[in-house]
């Protein structure tokens, strides 16, 4: 006597709202990087040319967020149920090993020039810094309100971010230099750079990786989610309860619930189906859901595998 009950996805993923912000800020990121790039070679700057890297690694990975969204809108088939969405979570796990690679590179030229400081111009630096520190002023403002929604939008804000406080540095660096001469502020404040970027980079992962092994929800507390199962009319127990992240505002739960014997015929089943979606829709903001409700006694003959 079990029965199912699910619902439909709400339309769309998180990042889709964001589409065009995400075009406006990579557009900006490359006509950013392609001066940092023309300067930083002109004048020696490895701080410029390392944000100019930072950049390129920003552009790919909102290039992977905006084909990430493209393939999360397909239609779910038969082989692919809930369609392409975790290619979301996929693009920001990329962009956070993207983020940790550059952070090494830059790294380890840094460390080289320490030792070696080449002559840098810092009159060109000091322009480019600024023209990029207001670029980063713009993409933060168009990502900062998605950035709570979605793992794609929190680490295309999070590298601009970076690239903010990069130019910031840059900055630093271009004014001790103009100031004192000290060639080795550039390889400093390239190594500010690297140094920023890491912990943001393995947040970003730490996060993918939750939803990559289905960790529970953030705000969803599955014991407060039982107890309120277990307040619904008819409902005299709940196990073998789980819930995961499909991808960035698509949460999902499935529960077995044990059902009292009048519950269970016909209209009454459904009543408290209804009454379980209800519940999980409005206190949990879970829209997906799917139970199976079970008569007593039924669990005896479950597998060891359902708690």
């Amino acid at each position: 006597m079990g029965h199912e009950h699910g619902h439909a996805h709400r339309p769309g993923t998180a990042t889709a709202g964001y589409r065009g912000r995400l075009v406006a800020v990579l557009a900006i990121t490359l006509s950013v990087l392609v001066l940092e790039v023309v300067v930083g070679l002109a004048t020696g700057s490895l701080a410029l040319l390392a944000d100019a890297a930072h950049l390129g690694t920003d552009a790919l990975g909102i290039g992977l967020a905006l084909l990430a969204v493209r393939m999360a809108g397909r239609t779910p088939t038969a082989r692919r149920t809930f369609g392409w969405q975790r290619a979301e979570v996929l693009a920001a796990a990329a962009n956070a090993v993207l983020l940790l690679g550059l952070s090494g590179a830059v790294t380890v030229e840094a460390v080289r020039r320490l030792a070696d400081p080449p002559s840098v111009q810092p009159a060109g630096v000091l322009v480019v810094g600024a023209i990029g520190l207001v670029a980063n002023g713009v993409g933060l403002a168009l990502l900062a309100r998605g950035r709570r929604e979605s793992l794609n939008i929190r680490g295309a804000y999070l590298e601009v971010l970076g690239d903010a406080l990069g130019s910031v540095a840059v900055l630093a660096a271009a004014a001790v230099i103009a100031v004192t001469g000290q060639q080795r502020a550039d390889p400093v404040a390239s190594l500010l750079i690297a140094a920023l970027i890491v912990p943001r980079a393995v947040k970003l992962l730490r996060d993918t990786a939750e939803v990559l092994l289905e960790g529970t929800p953030r705000g969803v507390d599955l014991g407060e989610v039982r107890r309120h199962m277990l307040a619904q009319p008819g409902v005299v127990d709940v196990h073998d309860l789980h819930a995961w992240t499909i991808t960035s505002g698509v949460p999902v739960l499935s529960a077995h619930v044990t059902v009292d014997e009048t519950a269970l015929g016909g209209a009454c089943g459904g009543g408290v189906l209804d009454r379980l979606h209800d519940c999980l829709r409005h206190d949990f903001d879970v829209e997906h859901s799917t139970f199976q409700l079970e008569p007593a006694g039924h669990r005896a003959h479950e597998g060891a595998d359902h708690h």
